[in-house]
């Protein structure tokens, strides 16, 4: 997972006192000013280890779509995971997804259309983006771990304006939700 946040939203004092900030209070939310302190643990990465810490490239993808909304999802693979562990998921250029359980027992597949694809660029994967020459038809699907994807899902709560799913076929998943400053991004392999 990678996070990016933007610091004028969480802190306009700093204290440094063995690292720690203090968290901006929404004074917005009382009639009248209180001072609040937020004690906030934070383990200050030396810089010699900075380089370790670099956003992930996007993965060369085969198709990517906008998600349907956060909390119809999250609804669906939370009943999907009384049937089965893992779930796959397919998409295609045209704005289409599944999410498909299949077991020996039971096949349930929950389908979504008119979702939308990012415009990742004109030009195929060396800038990041699906190729164009890809059947707009075609899925490109990735068997995950169902709890990993429930994981994610959790991050509903931030409220996202964007929320974007990349499929690598056979490999991954790369979600993104994006929201004014804060982007999130989840990575999740497939499995066999």
């Amino acid at each position: 997972m990678w996070c990016e946040l933007s610091q004028a939203n969480f802190s306009d004092e700093y204290q440094m006192e063995g690292g720690g900030r203090v968290p901006r209070t929404t004074r917005s939310a009382w009639s009248i000013n209180r001072v609040v302190t937020h004690d906030v643990p934070v383990d200050v990465i030396p810089r010699r280890l900075w380089n370790e810490f670099k956003e992930p490239s996007m993965p060369d993808f085969d198709v990517s779509i906008y998600l349907p909304p956060l909390k119809t999802l999250k609804n669906i693979v939370d009943r999907m995971k009384n049937l089965s562990n893992f779930l796959v998921m397919e998409a295609n250029l045209s704005g289409e997804m599944n999410l498909k359980i299949e077991t020996d027992l039971v096949s349930v597949t929950t389908h979504f259309k008119d979702l939308g694809n990012p415009p990742w660029g004109d030009e195929a994967s060396q800038e990041g983006g699906p190729s164009q020459s890809r059947d707009p038809e075609a899925m490109a699907q990735a068997r995950v771990d169902i709890r990993k994807l429930q994981q994610f899902l959790m991050g509903q709560q931030v409220n996202p304006s964007k929320a974007m799913c990349n499929i690598v076929h056979e490999r991954v998943v790369h979600l993104i939700l994006l929201h004014e400053d804060v982007s999130l991004q989840y990575f999740i392999p497939a499995v066999a």
